[in-house]
């Protein structure tokens, strides 16, 4: 068994002006595993190929139970938020009874403590010593807002590309935020079990003393909340902010009545996904030792063959048939690094699927504001080569293989810019 040979991600992505919230409506599963978004921007990453493979988490909200370390994360923070003085004052003016204690020692109920200090819950009692309510050390506000772009969220974003990313002053740009984390798929509304509830892509915000010192991108899906992106200001990194705004999702997720966290990336991890299945694995030790020992797993694949949770080497004798180690061979090795289709991408439908199983003849391309037509009637269309993917159809392909036969009936192709 050969070690594989070393290749180039590749990635299938492509700009939308507006991204319709009915394509996550219809399979929110499927569509969280194959596909990433930010802003008007989405991707299907190589994670194959990828030095660090993406894979999507996802959170059972209802099964959760917070951790010790998860505790720990939201009362340091209601501690540095309330401060010790103010603390000192509510516990003589607002005394909890002896049950309430009790209670609290022995529960710990996560919404009720993520918005603890929020200036809207924060009791403020008058002190007859002067006359005048207590106040906590600092008002700490969190909104949801329509994804649009301000001033405000640019700057801490530029603050956040500058020192953690440790991108220059010509490497963070308006534009860029904007196509990056801003204008997803707009917001809606929609009543779930005689609820109001919000859809669509929003920014958490989170406001010390009125300043702005992070922002979590989300999209509010009808089954989940997916965690998009987050950023913070430096002044608060030491209270562990992924970790933070992570179970303020989760609450999130609880109070709206939805099934599921997502997140894209490690802050809480529970079922990653499996991109050739397009299905939802625990992440328990097992799962822990295979990802330890090849770059890229997908579960599916590794029970199908029968692999051991450990490193493969040439002189394994795993009893597998022809037919088996050629899937095998594909599955360890990287791909080629010309295409999509070459690279081996998981969960990318071949180059014959293609062919067979989606309408590529009876795509719609826009050519002017109020002309739209069949690809199959562009008159270069069949002197195209699909396996060349420099060529427009070999792009077409490839953006088609990403997307599936069902999705692509709601997109109308555009190349005019």
């Amino acid at each position: 068994m050969q070690a594989p040979a070393a290749a180039a991600a590749a990635t299938v992505s492509f700009i939308t002006p507006y991204v319709n919230l009915s394509l996550f409506e219809q399979k929110p599963d499927q569509s969280s595993c194959r596909h990433y978004s930010s802003g008007s921007y989405l991707y299907k990453p190589d994670c194959r190929n990828s030095c660090c493979p993406n894979y999507t988490i996802r959170l059972d909200v209802v099964s959760y139970k917070p951790t010790r370390g998860h505790r720990t994360t939201i009362n340091s923070w209601n501690t540095f938020v309330l401060g010790q003085d103010y603390r000192l004052k509510a516990a003589r003016l607002c005394p909890r009874t002896r049950q309430e204690k009790q209670w609290r020692r022995n529960h710990f109920d996560l919404c009720t403590a993520i918005h603890e200090t929020e200036s809207a819950c924060v009791q403020k009692p008058i002190d007859p010593r002067v006359t005048e309510p207590i106040k906590p050390a600092y008002r700490f506000d969190v909104s949801l807002e329509p994804d649009i772009f301000t001033e405000e969220k640019f700057a801490l974003f530029e603050h956040y590309q500058y020192h953690v990313h440790k991108e220059g002053p010509d490497q963070v740009s308006r534009q860029g935020f904007k196509r990056f984390l801003c204008s997803g798929m707009g917001q809606k509304q929609r009543i779930h079990n005689g609820r109001r509830q919000e859809l669509g892509s929003y920014h958490q915000c989170y406001r010390l003393d009125g300043r702005l010192v992070a922002i979590g991108v989300l999209d509010l899906l009808p089954e989940c909340v997916s965690s998009v992106y987050l950023i913070y200001h430096q002044d608060v990194k030491e209270w562990s902010f992924g970790k933070l705004s992570a179970l303020r999702e989760i609450s999130l997720a609880i109070e709206v009545d939805a099934d599921d966290a997502v997140a894209v990336g490690p802050r809480i991890t529970r079922f990653p996904a499996d991109l050739e299945a397009y299905s939802w694995n625990p992440l328990d030790a097992d799962h822990l030792a295979r990802l330890s020992a090849r770059k890229y797993v997908s579960m599916s694949l590794e029970r199908q063959l029968r692999l051991p949770p450990r490193n493969l080497t040439p002189a394994d004798d795993l009893g597998l048939d022809d037919e088996e180690l050629t899937q095998l061979r594909k599955y360890l090795q990287s791909g080629e690094t010309v295409g999509a289709f070459g690279s081996l991408m998981p969960g990318l439908m071949t180059l014959d699927e293609v062919q067979n199983e989606a309408n590529l003849d009876g795509w719609r391309v826009k050519l002017s504001d109020s002309i739209t037509v069949r690809l199959d009637e562009l008159r270069q269309w069949y002197t195209w080569n699909i396996m060349d993917p420099s060529s427009p159809k070999g792009v077409i392909a490839e953006l088609a293989a990403a997307l599936g036969p069902a999705l692509m009936s709601q997109f109308v192709l555009d190349f005019r810019q």
